[in-house]
C-alpha cells in the first residue's frame, strides 16, 4: 500500500522555511547551468542562422578560418568556371571574392576597443547573402569609402552609428546602412566595397576567401568535392552552414567551465537537500512509527520520503528556470578564437536548457533524499514510537 502524495505536500507545505531555503540553494544551481547552456544556444543559433546549405566557402588548403584564407584571384577565376555554380539576374556566376579583416571599435564597456570583423565584397556578395536586408540607410556604393554595420554593432558601439565616420585604413569611412540579419552572426559585422577596401588596407593581391552559391544541393556537394580535387586550385571548400558550425567552438571553454562550476555547486545542494531530509526523518520519527503500525511497508515510507526530496529538487529547479528566463531578452558578446573578433547575440532560454535544468535538479533530489529516505524506511517500530 503507497502512502498518498497529499502527506509529502502537506510536510513540504508545513515546514516553509526550510522547504524555501532549500529549494532556492538547488535554484541558484539550476540557474547556473540553465544559463550556460543558454549562452551556448544563443551563440550556435546565431552561426547556424548565418549559413545557406547552397553556399560553400572556398579557402586555401590548411586554413581553419577566413581570416587566414589566403584566397588567390587566379584560383577565384579558375574557381567561377566550375559547373554547379547558380547564375544572378545579369547571367554571371554567383561566386563572391572577399576580404576579411580586424579592426578596432571602441564601446562603453570597452573603452580601449574590441575587434569587429570588417568583411569587403562585391554587389554579387550581397546578391548571395538575400537573407541580410537594409533595415536603415542603405547600401555601400562601389569605390566609395562608405560601410553598412550590422544591427548589433549600431546597437553596442556608439561611434558605427548611421551617419557617423569610422577610421581605418587610409582614412574615414561613412556609415550609411544598417544592415539586419535576423539573429545570425552578420550582425556583428561590417560590410565595405571589397576594390576599396584592398586597396586601402594593400591587399589586392591578397583576398581571404570566396563564397559561391551552388544550383542545387546535389551540385553543392559535387562542386566541394571538385574544389577538393582540384590539385591547381590548392583550396578548400566546405559548405556555409559546415563551417559556422565550426566557428561554435568558441563556446566550448565556457561551457565546461559553466558545467563544472554547476557540478560543483551542485554537490553542495545536495547535501543542502541531504541535510533538510534528515531533519524532516529525525522531527517525523513518531510519523514513521506510526505508518508503519497503519500497515505501511518499508518499501512505501522509503518511497515516500524519496518522492519527498524529488519534489523539494523539482520546486527548485522550477524557480532556478524562472530565473534564467529574463535572460531571453539580453544581447551579450563573446570573442571567437577564430576570427578573433566579437561576434553579439541574445541568450536563448529554451525548452531543451530548461528540461536539461529541471533533470538536474531531480538527480541533486535523488542523490540528496535516497539516504534519509533509506533510514527512515530501516526505522523499528518501537524505537521510533519512543523517539521524540
Amino acid at each position: 500500500m503507497a502512502i498518498p502524495l497529499s502527506y509529502n505536500l502537506r510536510n513540504l507545505t508545513v515546514r516553509k522555511t526550510t522547504t524555501l531555503m532549500t529549494a532556492l540553494g538547488i535554484a541558484l544551481t539550476v540557474s547556473v547551468l540553465v544559463a550556460v547552456l543558454a549562452l551556448v544556444n544563443g551563440l550556435q543559433s546565431a552561426f547556424k542562422a548565418s549559413g545557406n546549405p547552397l553556399n560553400i566557402l572556398v579557402m586555401r588548403k590548411g586554413a581553419n578560418a577566413e581570416l587566414s584564407g589566403g584566397m588567390t584571384i587566379d584560383a577565384f577565376q579558375s574557381l567561377k568556371a566550375k559547373p554547379g555554380i547558380a547564375r544572378g539576374a545579369d547571367g554571371l556566376p554567383l561566386a563572391s571574392l572577399e576580404l576579411i579583416t580586424v579592426i578596432t571599435l571602441p564601446s562603453e564597456t570597452h573603452p580601449d576597443g574590441m575587434n569587429i570583423t570588417l568583411r569587403g565584397l562585391s554587389q554579387v556578395g550581397l546578391e548571395i547573402r538575400e537573407q541580410t536586408k537594409i533595415a536603415t540607410g542603405r547600401w555601400f556604393r562601389a569605390g566609395q569609402r562608405e560601410v553598412v554595420v550590422g544591427k548589433s554593432i549600431a546597437k553596442r558601439y556608439p561611434g558605427a552609428e548611421m551617419g557617423k565616420k569610422l577610421h581605418f585604413g587610409r582614412g574615414d569611412w561613412e556609415v550609411v546602412g544598417v544592415m539586419d540579419s535576423n539573429s545570425s552572426a552578420t550582425n556583428s559585422e561590417i560590410y565595405a566595397d571589397f576594390n576599396q577596401m584592398a586597396g586601402d588596407f594593400n591587399r589586392q593581391d591578397g583576398p581571404s576567401s570566396a563564397l559561391i552559391r551552388a544550383t542545387d544541393s546535389v551540385a553543392a556537394e559535387a562542386l566541394v568535392n571538385s574544389i577538393n580535387d582540384d590539385q591547381r586550385l590548392n583550396s578548400n571548400a566546405r559548405t556555409e552552414l559546415e563551417y559556422m558550425d565550426s566557428q561554435t567552438n568558441s563556446a566550448a571553454p565556457v561551457q565546461y567551465l559553466g558545467i563544472f562550476i554547476a557540478i560543483i555547486m551542485a554537490v553542495g545542494s545536495s547535501f543542502a537537500a541531504m541535510n533538510t531530509m534528515y531533519a524532516a526523518v529525525a522531527r517525523r520519527a513518531k510519523e514513521v512509527g506510526t505508518l508503519r503500525v497503519l500497515g505501511f511497508s518499508r518499501g512505501s515510507i522509503l518511497t515516500s520520503f524519496f518522492i519527498e526530496s524529488l519534489l523539494l529538487s523539482l520546486l527548485g529547479g522550477a524557480i532556478g528556470c524562472l530565473l534564467v528566463l529574463p535572460l531571453n531578452t539580453v544581447t551579450t558578446g563573446m570573442m571567437s578564437f577564430t576570427s578573433f573578433s566579437e561576434i553579439a547575440f541574445n541568450f536563448r532560454v529554451g525548452p531543451e536548457a530548461m528540461a536539461l535544468g529541471i533533470a538536474f535538479a531531480l538527480i541533486m533530489g535523488a542523490i540528496g533524499g535516497v539516504f534519509p529516505a533509506r533510514m527512515a524506511a530501516r526505522k523499528e517500530i518501537l524505537v521510533a514510537l519512543r523517539d521524540i
